[in-house]
C-alpha cells in the first residue's frame, strides 16, 4: 500500500550528513560537553579499531557531571574492552559461514544485506563491531550481484542492514528499493537502524517520500535501549515514519548498568508505544569480543523478564530472546521455552 508523499509533511531541519560530520570523536572533547574531568572518561588503554563515533544531538540527552549516564555508557570506549574473555569472539553469530557477497542467509524466505560499513554511532556494544565490510558488502558493483542472488533465491523478505542502511542517501536509497520492489518474490523490506533514535534529524522529507512511494511493506526496526533515548525530536521523527506507511518496531540489548531493571525498561516500552513503536525484542548480549562487561546472566534477565510481564501489558513486553548460530530463528529465553 503507497501513500502520497505529498502529503506527508516533515519539517525541515538541519542537515543530517552535516551533523554526522560533526559528530564527536574525541574523549577529551566528550568530557567537556559533559562538564567531567577528562580522567574520569579517558582510561589508559582503548580499542584503535573501534574509536568513539557520537552525534550532538545524543550527547544532548546525556546527564551533565554523570559518568555513570546509561546513554553515556552505550558509547563512550573503556579498558575493558581491551580484555581478552573467554567465550568472546570477532564472530559470535557465525555471520561469515552465512555471508556471500553481502548477503546474509539464516533464515528461511529472509536475505540480509549488509548495504554500508558505515554508523551514526559505535555502540560498544555491537556484535559487527569486526565486520569483515571490505570482503563482505552487497554495496559492490551497485548491489547487482546482491540483487541477482536475491531473484534467484525467491526471497520475499529483505533487511538491509549494515553498519545502517540509513548511511545511505536517500537517491541511492531510492535507487536500491525500486529494484527490490522489481523482484516479484519480495513483499517485504526491512531498515535496521539507528539513525532515527541517535540522530533524529536523518527522518528527512526525501527519506518519508521514498518509503510512502514504494510497493513493499516497509518495516522499520529501531534499537533503543533506554526511555532517556526517546526526545521530542525522537518521537517527531517517528511519527514521520509512521505518516509515510512505514511499521515500527523496536529491539533492545539487555546491558548490565544501562538498562538491566524492569523499571527502566517498562518505561522504554510504554515511551515507545506512545511513539507508535511496537516493542518487539528484548536480546541477550551476542557475546562479541570486547563486550563481555555489558553481559546481563540468563537468571538475572528472566528475573527482569518475570517483572515486565506482571507490570505490563502483554502487547508492550518485548519477547526475551538470544541469537545462537545455526538456529532457524532468534531462541526464546526463560519460563520453560
Amino acid at each position: 500500500m503507497t501513500h502520497d508523499p505529498a502529503l506527508i509533511a516533515v519539517p525541515p531541519r538541519t542537515s543530517w550528513q552535516r551533523q554526522l560530520r560533526e559528530a564527536v570523536r574525541d574523549i577529551a572533547e566528550l568530557a567537556a560537553l559533559l562538564e567531567l574531568p577528562v580522567d574520569t572518561l579517558v582510561p589508559e588503554r582503548t580499542p584503535s579499531d573501534f574509536p568513539l563515533l557520537v552525534p550532538r544531538a545524543y550527547v544532548a540527552r546525556m546527564r551533565k557531571r554523570d559518568p555513570r549516564d546509561p546513554l553515556l555508557l552505550q558509547v563512550l570506549p573503556t579498558a575493558l574492552e581491551t580484555l581478552d574473555v573467554p567465550g568472546y569472539s570477532a564472530d559470535p553469530l557465525a555471520e561469515s559461514e552465512f555471508a556471500q557477497g553481502g548477503v546474509v542467509r539464516k533464515y528461511r524466505g529472509r536475505s540480509l544485506l549488509i548495504t554500508t560499513g558505515a554508523c551514526p554511532v559505535h555502540c560498544r556494544y555491537c556484535f559487527r563491531r569486526a565486520f569483515p565490510y571490505s570482503a563482505q558488502l552487497a554495496a559492490r558493483n551497485d548491489f547487482t550481484e546482491a540483487l541477482a542472488r536475491l531473484a534467484e533465491d525467491g526471497t520475499s523478505e529483505v533487511i538491509l542492514s549494515g553498519g545502517d542502511p540509513l548511511s545511505l542517501g536517500n537517491a541511492r536509497l531510492e535507487a536500491l528499493l525500486e529494484r527490490l520492489a522489481a523482484l516479484p518474490t519480495v513483499k517485504r523490506v526491512r531498515l535496521h537502524t539507528r539513525f532515527p533514535i541517535v540522530l533524529p534529524d536523518r527522518v528527512d522529507s526525501g527519506l518519508a517520500a521514498l518509503i510512502a512511494a514504494t510497493r513493499l511493506a516497509v518495516v522499520v526496526v529501531l534499537h533503543a535501549n533506554h526511555p532517556r533515548e526517546i526526545d521530542d525530536g525522537v518521537a517527531r521523527g517517528l511519527a514521520a515514519l509512521r505518516d509515510a506507511g512505514a511499521t515500527l518496531l523496536n529491539q533492545a540489548v539487555l546491558l548490565r548498568g544501562i538498562n538491566d531493571d524492569a523499571e527502566a525498561l517498562a518505561v522504554l516500552s510504554e515511551r515507545l508505544f506512545g511513539c507508535g513503536v511496537l516493542p518487539y525484542y528484548l536480546h541477550l548480549l551476542d557475546p562479541v569480543a570486547g563486550a563481555a562487561h555489558f553481559d546481563v546472566d540468563e537468571a538475572r534477565a528472566e528475573a527482569i523478564y518475570r517483572e515486565l510481564l506482571a507490570r505490563l501489558p502483554g502487547y508492550l513486553v518485548p519477547r526475551l530472546v538470544r541469537e545462537i548460530p545455526g538456529q532457524a530463528s532468534k531462541t526464546p529465553v526463560g519460563l520453560g521455552l
